[in-house]
Formats: C-alpha cells, sequence, structure tokens
C-alpha cells in the first residue's frame, strides 16, 4: 500500500504546469475538430456521424437489436408487408402535375437565374423517358433510332437538333413530345405540338396493336406506342387545364382512365382530383376518393389531404377553437379532425405549405412520398383550393400540431400509417434545390446530444489551457488535488482489503 502512494506521489511531484498545459490544449484541439466535424456531417446529412456508426456498426457487435429489421424469424404477415412497403415508399415516383420544362421551369430560370431542377431529378426524367418511350425495336425505324439517342444525350440543345433530325425523316411522336417538352416556350405552343404528336403516336399504336402476339418484339413496341399514347393524352389534358378549359380536361382524363385502367402507375387519378377541385365540383371529387382511397392502394398526400379538405368544408365555416372547446366537438368535426391527422401523419410536410409559414417553390419531376418534395408539389396546385373554402385553413391551423402529441416516436411507430421512414429526408436533398430551399425535416433534428458535450469539453478545456498557462503553479495544486480526490475511492477500496486479507497473502499481492 505503502509502495502505491508513493508511486502516485512522485508521479504527480513529476508532473510540471507544461504537462497541463500540453494536456489540455491538445484534448481541446481535439474535441474541436470533432466538434467541426459533426456539425458539418450533421448540417448535411441530418445525423451525427459518430451516432450513425454507433447505431450501424457496433451497436450489432455489442449484441443490439437493429430495428429496421425484424426482431425474430416468427414475424407475422402483416408486420413483414409493412417492413415491405415501409421500404418501398422511399422509391421516387413521377410528379402526376410535373410542370413543362420550356414552357414553365425554363421561364422561371430566365427571370431568377436559378435552376428549379436538380440534375439528380433531371437524370431520373431522362430514365424514365428511355424506359416508356424507347424499345428494342426502335432500329426498325430510323426516326425511333435517332430518338433513342436523342434521349440520353445530357445537353438539352442536341436533344432538340435530334428531335428536328427525326422529323425531317418522319411525323415521329417521341420527336415532338421532346419538342413539346423542352423547345415550346409557351402552352398554347406545347400544345399544338402535342396534337401532332397525338396524330402520329395513333397511327403507330393502331399498327403494333394489330401485330402485338406476332411475338416479344412486337408486344413490346405495342407497350411502348401504349405509354406515348398514354403520355400525349394525359398532356394534352394538362395543356386544357393550364389555359383554363377545365371541363375539356376532366373530360379527357375520364376518358383515358376508361380507356387504359390498368395504367394506374400515371396516377392520372391525381389530375382529376386537382381539375374537379377547380370546378368545385365536391361530389365527384368524393366519388373519385372513394374509389383510390382504398387500404390495398398506396396512398399520396393528394388523397389524404382532399379527403380532409372534403371533411373540413363540412365544418370550417361555422367552426370556432373557443366555442369547439367549451361544448366540444362535434360528431362531423370530429371527423374532419381525425382526417387532418390522418393526412398529416401520412405527410407532416404539408402544413406549413398550406398555412404559408414556408415558401414554396417550383415543384419537382420527381417527388417521394411523405417527403418534402411531396408536400411543395401538393400545395402548389392546391393551396388556392383549401383557400377557396371558408374556414378550412383556420381548422387546419387550429388542430395539424396535435397529431405530433398524438405519436411521439413517429420513426419506431405509427397511428394510422407504418412508422416515417428515415430514407426521406436523404432523398429530398438530392430532389430539391437546397442551395435557395432549405429542406423540411421530420421528425424535427435537434443538435445531437454528442455535439454540446464535445463543444462544452472543448470549451472546458480551453478555459483549463488558460488558466494553467497564466497560473501554473495554482493550477498544479489543484490539479494535485483534484487527481487525490479521484484516487481517494481507490486508496479506500485497497485499506479494506488489506484489512481482511492474511499479511503474508497481502505482501505476496504487493510483491506481485
Amino acid at each position: 500500500m505503502f509502495g502505491t502512494e508513493s508511486s502516485l506521489s512522485m508521479f504527480l511531484n513529476t508532473l510540471t504546469p507544461k504537462f497541463y498545459v500540453a494536456l489540455t490544449g491538445t484534448s481541446s484541439l481535439i474535441s474541436g475538430l470533432i466538434l467541426i466535424f459533426e456539425w458539418w456531417y450533421f448540417r448535411k446529412y441530418g445525423t451525427s456521424f459518430i451516432e450513425q456508426v454507433s447505431v450501424s456498426h457496433l451497436r450489432p457487435l455489442l449484441g443490439g437489436v437493429d430495428s429496421t429489421t425484424p426482431s425474430n424469424s416468427n414475424t407475422s404477415n402483416g408486420e413483414a408487408d409493412s417492413n415491405r412497403q415501409s421500404v418501398s415508399e422511399c422509391k421516387v415516383w413521377r410528379n402526376p402535375l410535373n410542370l413543362f420544362r420550356g414552357a414553365e421551369y425554363n421561364r422561371y430560370t430566365w427571370v431568377t437565374g436559378r435552376e428549379p431542377l436538380t440534375y439528380y431529378d433531371m437524370n431520373l426524367s431522362a430514365q424514365d423517358h428511355q424506359t416508356f418511350f424507347t424499345c428494342d425495336s426502335d432500329h426498325l425505324r430510323p426516326a425511333d433510332a435517332i430518338m433513342q439517342k436523342a434521349w440520353r444525350e445530357r445537353n438539352p440543345q442536341a436533344r432538340i437538333s435530334a428531335a428536328h433530325e427525326a422529323l425531317e425523316l418522319e411525323d415521329c411522336a417521341t420527336a415532338y413530345i421532346l419538342l413539346a417538352e423542352e423547345e415550346a416556350t409557351t402552352i398554347m405552343e406545347a400544345e399544338r405540338l402535342f396534337k401532332q404528336a397525338l396524330k402520329a403516336g395513333e397511327g403507330c399504336y393502331r399498327r403494333s396493336q394489330q401485330l402485338q402476339h406476332h411475338g416479344t418484339q412486337y408486344e413490346a413496341q405495342h407497350r411502348r406506342d401504349t405509354n406515348v399514347l398514354v403520355y400525349i393524352k394525359r398532356r394534352l389534358a394538362m395543356c386544357s387545364r393550364k389555359l383554363g378549359r377545365t371541363r375539356e380536361a376532366v373530360k379527357m382524363m375520364r376518358d383515358l382512365m376508361k380507356e387504359f385502367p390498368l395504367l394506374s402507375m400515371f396516377n392520372i387519378h391525381e389530375n382529376l382530383l386537382e381539375s374537379l377541385l377547380e370546378l368545385q365540383n365536391y361530389a365527384d371529387v368524393q366519388a373519385v376518393l372513394a374509389k383510390y382511397d382504398d387500404i390495398s392502394l398506396p396512398k399520396s398526400a393528394t388523397i389524404c389531404y382532399t379527403a380532409a379538405l372534403l371533411k373540413a368544408r363540412a365544418v370550417s365555416d361555422k367552426f370556432s377553437p373557443e366555442a369547439a372547446s367549451r361544448r366540444g366537438l362535434s360528431t362531423a368535426e370530429m371527423n374532419a379532425v381525425e382526417a387532418i391527422h390522418r393526412a398529416v401523419e401520412f405527410n407532416p410536410h404539408v402544413p406549413k405549405y398550406l398555412l404559408e409559414m414556408k415558401s414554396l417553390i417550383l415543384p419537382p419531376e420527381h417527388i417521394l412520398k411523405r417527403g418534402d418534395s411531396e408536400a411543395i408539389a401538393y400545395a402548389f396546385f392546391h393551396l388556392q383550393h383549401w383557400k377557396r373554402v371558408e374556414g378550412a385553413l383556420n381548422l387546419l391551423h387550429c388542430t395539424w400540431e396535435g397529431t405530433f402529441r398524438m405519436i411521439p416516436y413517429p420513426l419506431e411507430k405509427g397511428h394510422l400509417f407504418y412508422p416515417y421512414p428515415i430514407c426521406t429526408e436523404t432523398a429530398d436533398r438530392e430532389l430539391l434545390p437546397t442551395v435557395f430551399h432549405e429542406v423540411s425535416v421530420y421528425p424535427k433534428k435537434e443538435l445531437p446530444f454528442f455535439i454540446l458535450f464535445t463543444a462544452g469539453l472543448c470549451s472546458f478545456t480551453a478555459m483549463l489551457a488558460l488558466l494553467t498557462h497564466q497560473f501554473p503553479e495554482l493550477m498544479g495544486v489543484f490539479a494535485k488535488a483534484f487527481l487525490s480526490t479521484l484516487f481517494a475511492p481507490l486508496n479506500f477500496i485497497m485499506e479494506k482489503v488489506e484489512s481482511i486479507l492474511p499479511s503474508s497473502l497481502w505482501h505476496q499481492l504487493t510483491r506481485i
């Protein structure tokens, strides 16, 4: 025991103030570097690097359970389906209401000098065009062969030149599509080009329809011609909607849905819902919702918030939060509040845009369901419909935040939907122009405790370094006293052990 105390005393006596300066300075530098790196990583990716590493790599090694996987092999079918659905919902979808590049997106660039679309978003569109507008038999038609190369071009002018080259050979529907989307500077000009595309596309569709059963090659060609025809008719309906011919647009959309009922992946019903809301034809809106707001079909912000708007419309004009707090909510008001909670749980980013607490930007060409990109796309077209219903925004303002009290841990559980996917933030940062738009994050992420702890440690060690440099002797005495206090419990334990063990055994242990 005496040898241990003398060794400790000798070690403390040999430490000079320079040692404490070096110790505190080095620790301050290291903690400062960690703080800077953690702050940069948090600002870019929205999570702590050390927290992510510990959860992803260290936790499984220590025997922890990964929350993203089922806890055992006996997971029920419902839970497995929920997990698969959660993963599938993180995929990016084509925006049903995406704007025209030449007539709308490029106009924004000309006026503001900003690029409304990210490279990632445009690259996804290029992949979509190659998937829907090309097939293996394109080499049989020279114009289609040119367009197959055009859809792969990254330079817009090169694509437009290739489209004109294809039209010199023959009437090519996909060439007209490209020019309508990217070269036309007005909606009227785009509509004219789409009408020409429709004429060419219908001829190709009829010819391939007769040959579709003659082999896999003709079947693929017919599938491509079907996609082209549906795309043209849909964009023509959207042109009519933008030019104020809303009833004509509704008829075109209904006819398209009847003619091609299996092509639900295009989500034409969302275009139809928006047009019906513009006509204030709420009965037809309810009929469309009854068909598509089904438990077996994937949800969207358009479906959930349109359902909430219809429920709110029944009570919003007479709703008063003061009166509701005194007498309680009526059945209709309770249904409206529950519908709003349902919509907010599906996509919690939408209310800030509808209530104009956050600035809108042009919607991207692709969206992530339940993400900020979907919220922007929905609010961009539907804000006017909420404003038109008297008191609807007031009811939304009074009730939407209650959803977050109902679901305190949205990443682990959900009330009406599966837990909120973590992947939405990463995808939204790729889809949205973060240069002039701050991506909305849910759940709202605070600065991790580790960063706060590191900042405190950095400040504390820097202060110690400064005090040691200014008062070396006083800080040396303080350090010795602190270390002595720190080792006091160890000394107490060793004294107890010495008193219990026989002296011969204790001498042997201390000799070792």
